[in-house]
């Protein structure tokens, strides 16, 4: 008999552990991921982004030239990429990770790529930290 109560003691133990477990396992489902689908940065068939705002490498807002500020960068739903302002246009292949939230960047002729870690990624907004820590925030043309 003290057995039998021993054992119906560890249960309360047990359903408050399972029941913390799957409060943590939804809250992080739900609200962890702000890096989105492949169809956010692209659309449907192709999708246009401009530079909003620039933050260095301390976190502190940097502001954007007038050049950077007739930037965009344009994501086709077939992998390609072409990114341009003013009067240059590079060209080249991106491919997004969704699970490691990772942008890269292939530019097309050239042995260069720009690996980015995709930090938001919504219907209307896109937050990009570079290799040396500095980010880019970037807005969907509408």
């Amino acid at each position: 008999m003290e057995i039998t109560k021993k054992n119906t003691s560890l249960l309360p133990g047990f359903l408050k552990m399972a029941f913390t477990m799957l409060l943590a396992i939804t809250l992080v489902s739900c609200g962890g991921d702000k890096a989105g689908t492949e169809s956010m940065l692209s659309g449907t068939s192709s999708k246009t982004w401009n530079a909003k705002k620039e933050l260095n490498t301390e976190g502190d807002k940097e502001k954007l030239t007038d050049a950077e500020k007739e930037q965009n960068i344009q994501f086709y739903a077939d992998g390609r990429f072409a990114m341009g302002g003013a009067s240059t246009l590079q060209t080249g292949t991106w491919t997004y990770d969704q699970g490691a939230k990772k942008l890269t960047l292939q530019f097309e002729d050239q042995n260069v790529s720009e690996n980015f870690d995709v930090l938001k990624l919504s219907d209307d907004e896109l937050r990009l930290k570079a290799g040396d820590g500095s980010e880019m925030i970037m807005e969907a043309e509408k």
